[in-house]
């Protein structure tokens, strides 16, 4: 089993901020990214310009506005959203928004029951990747980034990659990259790519000598079923997980996350992570994973597998973003072949719903 680990080339990009391109957005839309773009602290100038090739398909209000403005939009911003009230004066206006359903509460399990979830939880953890059958699946990886740090992402390529699981290691065969067919080495691919999905990000994060600092946080809904959603924080001394540079620089980092445990069978279906006070000295200033399980059929028997893993990295204004699916389990072939590349999975098979 290959040691969970990131790759990242940032790549060289020619082209400046594509913010005047056409841009068609709603009132929601508008005041989501004013709001990001108020948290993130973006440079007013750079986001008056982006909203100057805004086109809005409802009437802006003078009050929204107000509120953004209150909120800490700089006044060139002011003034672009000043314009398109006026732009959009004779438009319909925007439908209200529905009230956000209120989650019912809960009481958290007893000290005893999150103790237990917690072991069983470890149990499954470590011994994960030797309950699975050997198999082949299709793995297809979109990669993004933004060059402005604004989070409007470009696809940069689609690769489809033929993953074997045999013996309990993992294989990785590049199929097509942009539907294409190529014979290129996974690990020779440039930009950002990764392993571990296949029980080694759990592994790691449950093994004792981690001494991973887990705390209870909520109920969640996930798939269907109620979940433990647990905070976890690593040290850099404990941490296992590497952040490698553009092959030449490489640190192990700290980090901070949550679990998602399944309350009925302790298995995990949801493993998040992130960063934890990166070195300033590093070139990558934010790092995190988020990898989600769901029940596959292989065979006669069924299995919690990967589902799909996002990667998102920060190196300055610089963002990189891959989506990683996991699709087309099957018994291991030798001689198995790909020759397409799947659809993307449904936003619903990812969505956290309130608890229940």
């Amino acid at each position: 089993m290959k040691e969970m680990t990131v790759r990242l080339a940032v790549l060289i990009v020619a082209a400046g901020l594509a913010i005047e391109a056409q841009m068609k957005m709603t009132v929601r839309q508008l005041t989501q990214f004013i709001e990001s773009s108020i948290q993130l602290k973006h440079d007013d100038k750079k986001v008056a310009s982006y909203l100057k090739g805004v086109t809005l398909s409802e009437r802006l209000e003078a009050r929204t506005v107000e509120v953004l403005q209150g909120l800490g939009a700089g006044p060139r911003t002011v003034l672009a959203l000043d314009a398109l009230v006026e732009a959009t004066k004779s438009l319909t206006a925007a439908a209200p928004e529905a009230p956000k359903p209120v989650p019912p509460t809960i009481p958290p399990p007893s000290a005893e029951e999150q103790k237990k979830i917690l072991d069983q939880a470890r149990e499954y953890a470590l011994n994960y990747s030797k309950q699975l059958p050997n198999f082949i699946c299709v793995q297809v990886t979109r990669r993004y980034d933004d060059p402005s740090g604004l989070e409007f992402w470009r696809k940069l390529d689609t690769i489809t990659t033929r993953l074997s699981f045999f013996e309990q290691k993992e294989d990785y065969k590049v199929i097509l990259i942009n539907s294409r067919p190529t014979e290129l080495d996974y690990w020779k691919l440039g930009g950002a790519i990764s392993a571990g999905e296949f029980g080694s990000m759990m592994k790691e994060l449950f093994e004792p000598e981690t001494q991973a600092q887990f705390q209870w946080e909520r109920w969640a809904t996930l798939r269907g079923r109620r979940m433990h959603v647990y905070t976890y924080r690593v040290a850099q001394s404990k941490s296992k997980w590497s952040i490698n540079y553009e092959q030449s620089l490489t640190i192990v980092a700290a980090y901070k996350g949550s679990v998602f445990v399944d309350a009925d069978t302790a298995t995990i279906s949801r493993v998040r992570l992130e960063a934890d006070q990166l070195p300033p000295s590093f070139p990558v200033n934010q790092a995190s994973i988020e990898l989600d399980y769901d029940l596959v059929p292989i065979g006669t028997g069924q299995y919690m597998l990967p589902l799909k893993h996002t990667m998102r990295m920060r190196n300055g204004k610089y963002l990189t973003r891959n989506e990683v699916e996991f699709r087309l389990y099957r018994r291991f072939e030798a001689e198995a072949t790909i020759t397409f590349e799947p659809e993307p999975l449904a936003e619903d098979k990812l969505k956290e719903q309130p608890p229940k």
